[in-house]
Order: C-alpha cells, then structure tokens, then sequence
C-alpha cells in the first residue's frame, strides 16, 4: 500500500490534489511508489490506469513518454492498422502538445483516435494503451489547455527523467519463468514454430520438459478464463521444441553467444536450475563448469519424472542444446566441503544448484528404514528411472505387491504411476486432504490419468504406524478424518474420527510427503545462513547467499518446487553473476527484473475483469491421450500432443494480452 497524489488504477479514483501531503489517502494496491532501494518512484503508468506519487509529475510527457513506448511496439508489430498508425498519432500528437506547439484541435484528435483505438485494435496492448492517456486528458484538462492555449512546453520536457517500461502479460507475470507466452503462441500460429521456440528459450532453455512436466500457472492467469476456458499453454510450448527435434535442425538458439571473457563458474548440479544457469552464462561467454553426483545429467526430471511423462530422448536434446552453448559438464562428481573451498578459490561465483533428494519421514509410528518394504520416493523412482531410460542397475517388479504412498504433489504422483507400470497387485495414495486439493497441488490430467490407470485415492487418511513381523513390513494403521469448519473463520481443520481407523496388508510403504536437501558439501566455517525448512537462505531475487560469490537456486534454496519455478529463479540468478563477475562483485538487477517484481506484486491478472470483444465460447482443444488399457503397463509417453489443425485452432483461441507498464523515476 502507498500513499499516491492521484490515481485512476483499476478503477480506484484516489485525487489528492490541493490537499497537504499528510492528508493524501493509501492506495489500495501495491503499486511502485518505491521504484528500489535508491529511487522513487514519481509516477506509474499502464495498462489499467495511471498513479502519480508526486505533484510535480509532468501529466503531458508522461502521456507521450508513454506513447512512445508503444510507438516502439506498435512499430515492430504492424498486426493491425489501428494499432500501428493509431500509436503513431499518439505520440506524434501528445509530442506537439508537450512541445508547446500544440492545437485545440489536436486535443480533440487525440481522443477520438484513442476511443477509436480501444474499439478497434487486433490485440489487448492496442486496445488498453490509450487508458491511462484519455484518464490524464479528462482529469488534467487543464494542464493540457495550458500548454496549447500559452504555446509552452510541458514543465518538465527539456528535463532529465528517467521512463522506465516493460512489457508483461497476465500469462507472462505468472509464469515464474516469464516466458513470453503470447509471443511463442503466435509462432504456433503463424505456423513459425523456430520463432515459436526462440520465444521460449528467451527465458527457458528447457522446452521440451516444460512443454510437457510443467504445472502451468500461466493458465490460471489467462483472460480467456474470464470469457470461457484457458488456453492450453503449456501443451502449445512443446511444439517448437518437437519440431527441431523431429526435423534435425541445429538449436534455434534465442541468442548469439558472446565472445570469452576471462571469468568462470562452478555450478553443482545439472538439474533444470543448474542446466538453466549453465546455458545463460555461457551465451554470456562466461566458461561453465556443472557437477554432477548421478552418472547421468537431468537431475530429478532425469531420475525422477518417469518416462512416459517425459521421455528422456526428448529431455537429451534440452541438455545438448545447453552443451551447444559450450558447457562442460562433469558426472558422477559428488561435491564435498573441501571441493567447495576450492572451487572458492578457482571459480569466480559458485552456483549451488542440488535440489532436494532426501526423502522425509511420514512421521507415523514404528517408522523404522530397516524395515523391509520401507521405501523412498527418490530411491525408489531413481531405480526406476536409471534402468528404463538408460539401462543402469536393475528392473523394478512389483508383481503380486501392494503399493502404499503417502502425498499429494508430483512426486507421489510418479510413484504410484511407476508402481502400476511395474505390475503392482494394488496402489494406494494416502493424502490428509481431498482431491481438489490434489489437483490444485498437480494438474488435472496427472490425477485423472492416475485414477483411469488403476491408483486408488484414500483421501483425509493418515498413516498411524507400521506394523512389522522381524523387520518385514506386513500391514499400516489408517486414521480417518472429517474437515471441521474454523469457528474463527480460518482454513477448515482435520479431525481424526474415533473408530474409524482401519488396516491395509501393504508389501511397501514409500513416503513422498516431501523431500529435503543434503547440504553437506557446505564449509561449517562459512556458516552460510539457512531457512527455517533447512534450505540454503537468500533473499529470493538475486539468490546470492550470505556468503559472497556463493549463489543457490532450485530447489536447495526455496525446497522442493515445480521445475519452472527451479528455471525461472535460476535465469534470474545467472543473470545477476554474470553482473557480478564482471562488475568487481556488485550485486545489481536490470530494470527488466526490478519491474518484474513490481508488477508481480501488483498482479497483472485481474479475475474479476469482464471481458468483452472477442468472441467467447471457443472451444478448448484437447491433445490425443493414450488409452489407459494401452498405457498402463509400458513407458510410451501417455500425452501425444496437438496436431497442427489442433494447434493452429488453440493458437488462434489467445487474445494476444500483452500490456505496457511504465515507471517514471
């Protein structure tokens, strides 16, 4: 909440004008009054509406600083007259005003083309940029009628003020990798899928993994929500990647590497937040060093997400794209403390990048690791994994067995999906909630394929305690429980329910109710500060930690978290090393990622918006899956992905949301 001058944001008239500073009213909403630790902000203008924090903002260049930045857009996109030469006349008309040589006339001109603009644009960035122009208009009349009546410039034209813009979406902003989601749509639409892709790997260099494994925050924030259904994002990503794949073409890399420079990086672990810092430092030119503990790269999405979610021929050409980028990768290289001292020494920055691979306890009683039958998630799914996709170790057969795991997010999720596969008599997931929750906590597609495959779901269940015969486990205790409102209001609270607990003959309990990082290879001297969930502490937008030149990213710093949010805190991450080997060891972001945060704060999308203007009802396409009969016993990959009719059809269902946010400082 700020304090602000005057504000038309979201529909929240806030005019502070005239009266003392001590007497202006908080806006209700987060807006960038503070731009970062060392400016303020004077004003902010976008796409819902205009905010000013000071009264000695210039309204008029504020308008056309504005107007020029879409100017820029408008420029480069030419999808549509409207909004090419309607940008035109903005800025061009807002110039001449703000210069002093301005008419009446123009004045007029300008909301009419503005109006005319709102009506008529292709795209949401055509249709909302003349908002906050026809607000500064209608309520700084004056101001404008000062300038063109006295043919004076703006108070502040000929002065030095800093405009900072970006451009967002409302998909983009939830996407922690703020993937520039309407612009890789659009090359599916086009029928560009190298342009599509380029798109992706602005931000992610994963396509293929996050085409298929993703969570896809960015459909809970997309528009088309507000008029029938999302649009299938993420299914439309894998396309781009599938087709370089399946063509054989060389890696449509996003950018060009830059020439060496003499500095760099050791970074531990080559899962997606080791692979996705390696590849941007090294587009940087920086040399990159990534060591690996398992004999093979990919981390948990290699030795943990099953084949037929993510085939691992797929995955290789996500990790040879990144070895395209001339990283050296080094195997079966388990980092200890004295590894770490000396990479100190040796490396510029050290990026800690290890993930969580210590399964958590169910916490139940008699819950003993010797027990025979007591296995965890990650043991499990490695042995999984390293034998069906490279051959290594030895198969998983379950046959005649009862399968029970405890959870509710993705890694359950595979197990109990590998367990069915490896010809288990019986699945069971146990979870203490119900199953929106566990949709909420998965997808949709993965609980549904669970249940058409043949896991049986034991929701408000808990395991009580194990029950063994010499160190073989034989059976577990199950308490029941009923949610029970919050007299207060708050979140409903689970009850156990006296005599319902019953008993299941179980041959394997696996636990996947969380996992937890092995941070060992940390120098106790160093006493790197930690979080209260024991993962490595930072402040969760430069990802340096308390130690310099020693950066964590994934899923050691903020514990066990979706594969995008892994990628999106590692681009951040790179990027901010990449500053810091080079700037003599000083911690800075872009004004792109400071602008980031703000309009993430802010929030972009707005669910209770009512859309209007595009035609509704269209139907979302649905991508072929396989039957549960075909799949259940096998690795085939279960989602076949769109055709092109189907993909064209999805593409052109986007609304093309892009938005302008600009700060003046």
């Amino acid at each position: 909440m700020s304090k602000v001058y005057f504000s038309t944001w979201r529909g929240e008239f806030i005019n502070n004008v005239d009266k003392p500073q001590e007497e202006w009213e908080e806006s209700a909403y987060n807006l960038p009054a503070q731009y970062d630790n060392h400016r303020t902000s004077k004003a902010f203008i976008g796409w819902d509406g205009v905010s000013l924090f000071d009264e000695d903002v210039d309204v008029i260049r504020l308008a056309m600083e504005y107007a020029a930045q879409y100017q820029e857009y408008s420029e480069a996109c030419g999808r549509c007259a409207p909004g090419r030469w309607g940008g035109r006349i903005l800025y061009d008309s807002l110039d001449k005003i703000a210069r002093g040589e301005g008419e009446k006339a123009d004045l007029d001109h300008l909301k009419e083309i503005a109006k005319s603009m709102q009506i008529t644009s292709k795209c949401e960035i055509g249709k909302t940029v003349p908002n906050p122009i026809l607000d500064l208009m209608h309520h700084f009349e004056d101001t404008f009628l000062d300038c063109i009546e006295n043919k004076k410039p703006s108070k502040h034209y000929y002065d030095e003020v800093g405009y900072i813009a970006k451009i967002t979406a409302p998909c983009t902003d939830a996407c922690p990798a703020h993937v520039d989601i309407p612009g890789y749509i659009e090359g599916v639409r086009d029928l560009r899928f190298d342009d599509s892709l380029k798109a992706t790997r602005q931000t992610m260099p994963l396509a293929h993994v996050c085409g298929r494994v993703c969570p896809h925050p960015c459909e809970d924030a997309c528009r088309r929500t507000n008029l029938d259904e999302p649009v299938s994002i993420m299914e439309l990503k894998r396309l781009g990647a599938d087709y370089e794949t399946d063509h054989g073409f060389g890696f449509f890399h996003p950018l060009n590497k830059k020439n060496p420079i003499d500095k760099k990086v050791a970074v531990i672990g080559a899962g997606p937040a080791g692979l996705t810092t390696a590849y941007y430092l090294a587009a940087e030119g920086v040399k990159v060093d990534v060591y690996e503990e398992l004999p093979v790269l990919g981390g948990e999405v290699a030795v943990g997400v099953p084949e037929y979610r993510m085939p691992i021929g797929k995955y290789n050409q996500d990790i040879e794209c990144v070895k395209d980028m001339g990283v050296n990768f080094i195997t079966n290289s388990k980092i200890n403390a004295d590894d770490m001292r000396r990479f100190e020494k040796e490396y510029d920055a050290t990026m800690i990048a290890t993930g969580t691979r210590i399964s958590k306890k169910v916490r139940c009683n008699n819950e003993r690791p010797e027990i025979d039958g007591y296995w965890s998630a990650i043991e499990m799914l490695d042995q999984i994994n390293l034998w069906d996709k490279y051959g290594i170790g030895e198969a998983v057969d379950l046959t005649g067995k009862t399968v029970v795991c405890v959870g509710g997010g993705f890694t359950s999720m595979d197990v109990v999906r590998c367990a069915i596969r490896a010809n288990a008599k019986k699945v069971y997931m146990i979870y203490r909630r119900d199953e929106k929750t566990i949709i909420r906590n998965t997808t949709y597609e993965e609980y549904h394929e669970a249940v058409e495959e043949g896991v049986e779901f034991l929701f408000h269940s808990a395991v009580n305690a194990m029950n063994d015969e010499d160190d073989v486990l034989k059976s577990l205790l199950i308490d029941k429980f009923e949610l029970v409102p919050d007299p207060n209001g708050g979140r409903d609270q689970l009850v156990k329910i006296d005599g319902a607990s019953y008993t299941i003959e179980t041959d394997f309990l696996i636990p996947a109710v969380s996992q937890s990082a092995d941070l060992a290879l940390l120098p106790e001297e160093w006493e790197i500060e930690m979080t209260s969930w024991g993962t490595i502490k930072t402040n969760g937008k430069d990802y340096m930690t308390s130690r310099k030149g020693i950066f964590a990213s994934g899923d050691c710093e903020y514990g066990p978290m979706t594969i995008v949010n892994a990628v999106g805190q590692a681009k951040r991450a790179s990027s901010v090393i990449s500053r810091f080997i080079q700037n003599g060891g000083e911690i800075t972001l872009t004004d792109n990622e400071i602008m980031e945060d703000h309009l993430h704060r802010l929030r972009v999308y707005n669910k209770k918006e009512k859309v209007t203007g595009w035609l509704p009802g269209l139907v979302r396409q649905n991508s072929e899956v396989l039957d549960a009969e075909v799949r259940r016993d096998n690795n085939k990959e279960v989602n076949l992905g769109f055709t092109q009719d189907e993909a064209i059809d999805e593409a052109n269902r986007c609304m093309r949301c892009y938005y302008i946010a600009m700060v003046a400082t």
